[in-house]
């Protein structure tokens, strides 16, 4: 990483330097900025050659790692995979089992739980809302029109 940002920083010099020497020597706007681009962009190609060559072999090798990290990932992905499927079977055979024994258990278990109504909106009595408080009477108007 630490090369990365040398390389970065040298060619931000490189460049600055140059648009500085354009724009001394008249050059102004978006033409300074092209030639400095381009003219230090050269320079940098011959100056900044073993600095270039340090940040492709830290970028090969950080690309390296995370190939091998997505490998050590679907071997993990892969191994609890399998343990899943373990769990499932022992949870069938489980099943079988109680199920051979005559399933009483856990019937009994949910026996207490089964409410044929649960979890379901209820609807609003007769003359009520749904929180069951009654309904407010109709406003009738008393005052007469003045005609």
């Amino acid at each position: 990483m630490r090369s990365v940002l040398a390389y970065t920083a040298a060619r931000l010099l490189l460049f600055a330097v140059t648009f500085a020497i354009l724009y001394l020597l008249g050059a102004r706007g978006l033409l300074a900025a092209a030639m400095a681009v381009l003219i230090s962009g050269l320079v940098s190609f011959v100056l900044l050659s073993r600095q270039r060559d340090a940040v492709s072999g830290a970028v090969a090798g950080g690309i390296g790692r995370l190939r091998g990290m997505g490998r050590r990932l679907e071997a993990g992905a892969a191994k609890e995979d399998e343990v899943r499927s373990e769990e499932a079977a022992e949870a069938a055979a489980d099943g079988a089992a109680a199920e051979r024994d005559g399933g009483e258990g856990e019937a009994r278990s949910w026996a207490g739980t089964a409410d044929a109504d649960a979890g379901q909106p209820h609807e609003p009595e007769a003359g009520g809302t749904a929180g069951g408080a009654p309904e407010p009477a109709p406003r009738t108007d008393t005052r007469q029109e003045a005609g």
